[in-house]
């Protein structure tokens, strides 16, 4: 919080606490930056063997990065890639979800098809997809048979997936996409609220450059006077 609002909150708190007050300190008003700012935990995942990349209360991540821009899009992408993603900006995005998933992912896949990208799902989520006007194609769950999700990952035929599951239930086949995603290095959503920040960083990615600067340049005019 102190680097995306370029304040030193933690060193303040320290004086508050040794009996100086906000008046003295001159830390009397609230920061509004005009950027904004993403952070993003590091897992590392690839190191353990079997793990699944679903998050519980564990204790999981090694680290964290931040990624800032003027509007979410840009700073998400930053986020990822800082994180060791790459956001694919053409290719195949295969979706599995959820029942109870399927109207919310619809619009994100409508925007990855806007964006001429594939789309690629599971026999329901395809079908809902396709009533709903999304040029959808089938492929075959892991124990449907063959060529199914895990072939197409393996071929490098697949550059995003969407994949929501319910936790420590999960299927054998979500769990084995999501290895195979981590194996492979291919950006994943295990949410909808993740999937659809993945689509506007995407959509950012492609009709805009971008850039990186100083955090003293984003500080510079939104933080209050000390």
């Amino acid at each position: 919080v102190s680097k995306a609002v370029g304040v030193p909150l933690a060193k303040l708190a320290t004086k508050v606490m040794m009996g100086k007050t906000l008046q003295e300190l001159g830390f009397t008003q609230s920061p509004h930056p005009r950027h904004i700012a993403v952070k993003e935990a590091v897992f590392p995942f690839s190191r353990f063997p079997n793990v699944d990349i679903l998050l519980g209360p564990e204790m999981k991540s090694t680290g964290e990065v931040m990624g800032i821009d003027q509007s979410f899009g840009p700073a998400y992408a930053k986020s990822q890639m800082a994180a060791g993603y790459r956001l694919p900006t053409e290719g195949s995005v295969f979706i599995s979800v959820q029942n109870r998933h399927k109207e919310r992912i619809t619009p994100v896949a409508h925007t990855f098809q806007k964006m001429g990208f594939r789309i690629l799902a599971t026999t329901g989520t395809a079908a809902y997809l396709k009533d709903h006007g999304v040029e959808a194609e089938t492929i075959y769950k892991v124990s449907e048979g063959r060529p199914h999700a895990l072939d197409y990952i393996k071929n490098g035929a697949i550059q995003l997936i969407i994949n929501t599951s319910m936790g420590r239930r999960a299927t054998l086949d979500s769990y084995q996409i999501r290895r195979s995603a981590l194996i492979y290095n291919i950006l994943h959503a295990t949410t909808i609220a993740g999937a659809r920040a993945i689509a506007d960083a995407i959509a950012a990615l492609r009709s805009e450059a971008w850039q990186v600067k100083p955090l003293q340049d984003y500080h510079f005019h939104s933080r209050p006077p000390m």
